[in-house]
């Protein structure tokens, strides 16, 4: 059997999820936050219970975040984390257990070199992208890396998105396809709107990848709800906020799917 590609082992990862009747599960943290000496060790205790992990590049202006997340990346450029660090740790740390996607605004991978990215994004074992101010059509020069070294460039969508751009984007997504769940930023505890459930079916059946709900998901209720019309959750400040607190985050993701 040939290896997959890294963007088809985040497909795998979440499709074996729902072979075994469960809601995949998208993790997400902020590199080296709330403590930057146990990163790799909170990656570790977070892919026992998640399926694919996403690990967030701090970012001085992340648009797209509500105030948990911004604090966390604010903390994390204080402490010295960089995209440099990210990748230099997680290529020194043994197999994590679950494919690695790291979301990031698009100026340090500009920074970085898309080539010399996708080569250490290899080495570090990290599948795939999520850069939520890259548009489609200002992707094509960072896709074409992507496609050289078969990493994913995830695709976001939202309830706004107009259907013939909402096609366009599902056929394009690799690994799977981000559904965000609401209009605004992340965080916050504010009830899910009910056509989510509709909207999700109709991303469902634009895509042959897996679609995952992400925005303001931090209840078991919401995880079953939206389990139904989704293949997986992503969890993002819900967690973060765990960790701030000092938590086990095991616990915590594991009763989000009981």
């Amino acid at each position: 059997m040939s290896k997959l590609l890294p963007r088809e082992q985040i497909t795998a990862a979440l499709e074996a999820a729902n072979t075994n009747n469960k809601v995949a599960l998208v993790p997400f943290i902020t590199a080296g936050y709330p403590d930057k000496d146990a990163f790799i060790s909170t990656l570790k205790a977070i892919a026992t219970e998640g399926d694919v992990v996403e690990i967030g590049v701090p970012f001085s202006d992340p648009m797209a975040d509500g105030v948990t997340i911004q604090r966390s990346s604010h903390a994390a450029i204080a402490a010295g984390v960089s995209l440099h660090w990210i990748l230099d740790e997680l290529t020194a740390a043994e197999d994590l257990g679950a494919p690695v996607v790291l979301m990031s605004y698009l100026n340090p991978l500009l920074a970085f070199g898309y080539e010399a990215l996708a080569k250490q994004c290899i080495a570090a074992g990290v599948c795939g992208f999520i850069v939520p101010d890259l548009p489609w059509e200002e992707s094509a020069e960072f896709r074409a890396v992507m496609d050289k070294y078969g990493l994913a460039l995830v695709q976001l969508v939202t309830p706004v998105t107009p259907d013939d751009r909402l096609e366009m984007l599902c056929k394009g997504s690799q690994g799977f396809v981000y559904a965000v769940t609401i209009t605004g930023i992340t965080g916050g505890d504010v009830a899910l709107p009910p056509t989510v459930t509709d909207y999700l079916d109709q991303v469902k059946s634009h895509t042959s990848v897996p679609v995952c709900a992400g925005f303001g998901v931090r209840h078991a209720s919401q995880v079953e709800n939206l389990g139904h019309h989704a293949n997986g959750v992503i969890v993002g400040s819900a967690l973060v906020e765990q960790l701030e607190a000092g938590a086990d985050p095991a616990p915590f993701l594991r009763d989000l799917r009981s």
